[in-house]
């Protein structure tokens, strides 16, 4: 699932800027429905990743039972905030 995709599916744009506050929490909240549903490994890794970014993401232990997803999971955040460090010490 591309980024983009998830954007316009749960939220209608692929700019979050253009996002109401209401179409915000309508969208945040049929993402974690979809992804208490969601089978597919790679599919849920997308949907928490972007929750996750959104600050609405389950903890780790409740949304990856594997280990190893758990650690992608980790890494993920990880970079993430090392870009984001980055991004800061620049401005």
């Amino acid at each position: 699932m591309e980024f983009d995709d998830q954007m316009r599916r749960f939220f209608g744009t692929d700019d979050l800027a253009n996002v109401s506050a209401e179409g915000m929490a309508s969208g945040i909240e049929r993402m974690q429905v979809e992804f208490g549903l969601e089978t597919d490994k790679g599919r849920r890794f997308a949907m928490w990743s972007l929750l996750y970014m959104l600050g609405s993401a389950p903890d780790l232990d409740v949304a990856f039972k594997d280990p190893l997803d758990r650690d992608a999971a980790r890494t993920f955040m990880d970079l993430l905030d090392q870009a984001n460090s980055a991004e800061d010490s620049r401005l």
